[in-house]
């Protein structure tokens, strides 16, 4: 993965806040497993335009203050993604590194869309402007996690190794995006730890799709090779699959990452919309565009 690829912000501008946005996986294939336990991916991710948002005044301690619907989840962590992002930025430059962050979480927790993945990212993104920065080299930014260095480009990718070797996607179409989870929260490890044994070769992609039907038509071919552990963990996913693939328009329905929020891909963000204000309000549920 190169640094264009990436392609690392640079230090400028005075942006007090950034933006986290959810990370969807439209496909994940298990293709293998290194010597060290770790599995090997492939991937598409591509961004949705919901999120949380991380905001920074000067300060001269690191602090972190986490408010927003979904921030409950967070309060009792006493040392998160974000302030381990940032303890990197300021310790690959060798400084004291006081920043008061405020985060504002509205993606839910261990629910597949890499929520503290993106707030790691953007503490990055936004410490890299505030300290006058340049971000950490890639291998650093890996260790947080490898849905990281994706998540601090922020655009759709293919995303290959263990996560963090990222390739172009291909040229999307218009579609809606709907993401919908269950409030029930799903550990990683435990959805790898259930999977059956074997692997799944790379998937086949064009260069580009003409519409949001012929995208869906491929990726229908494609599959997250994680969905089956999680229905066993968390059967409510097979519900939430099953109401959103019922929503009229609805082009395909899947699990994203390791669970348990689940997408459907809609013809244009409307559909997507009005598909997600007719799911249960119980869940947490959004509609509209890709990022």
């Amino acid at each position: 993965m190169s640094d264009t690829m990436m392609n690392w912000p640079r230090p400028g501008g005075a942006g007090a806040a950034e933006f986290a946005p959810a990370k969807v996986n439209l496909f994940l294939h298990v293709t293998g497993r290194r010597e060290d336990g770790y599995h090997l991916l492939d991937s598409l991710a591509v961004f949705a335009g919901v999120g949380d948002d991380l905001a920074v005044s000067p300060a001269e301690a690191l602090t972190l203050e986490i408010d927003g619907p979904e921030g409950d989840a967070l309060a009792a962590e006493p040392d998160n993604l974000v302030l381990r992002a940032a303890r990197l930025l300021a310790e690959s430059h060798g400084i004291p590194g006081g920043a008061a962050l405020r985060l504002t979480k509205r993606l839910p927790v261990a629910s597949g869309i890499g929520g503290g993945s993106a707030d790691a990212a953007a503490a990055l993104r936004l410490l890299a402007r505030h300290w006058q920065l340049p971000l950490p080299a890639e291998e650093k930014v890996t260790r947080l996690g490898a849905d990281v260095p994706v998540c601090v480009a922020s655009r759709a990718a293919r995303m290959g190794g263990i996560g963090e070797e990222l390739a172009p996607a291909p040229r999307f179409p218009a579609y809606g995006l709907l993401l919908a989870n269950p409030r029930i929260p799903l550990s990683t490890p435990a959805v790898f730890r259930a999977r059956a044994p074997g692997f799944t070769p790379p998937a086949e992609l064009p260069a580009s799709w003409p519409n949001a039907r012929a995208m869906a038509e491929d990726l229908r071919r494609c599959t997250n090779d994680l969905e089956a552990p999680a229905r066993q963990l968390c059967p409510a996913v097979a519900e939430v699959l099953s109401a959103i693939a019922s929503r009229q328009d609805c082009l395909l329905a899947r699990m994203s990452g390791s669970g348990a929020t689940c997408f459907g891909l809609f013809p244009d963000p409307t559909a997507a919309q009005a598909a997600a204000g007719t799911l249960p309000p119980a869940w947490w549920r959004w509609g509209g565009a890709p990022a």
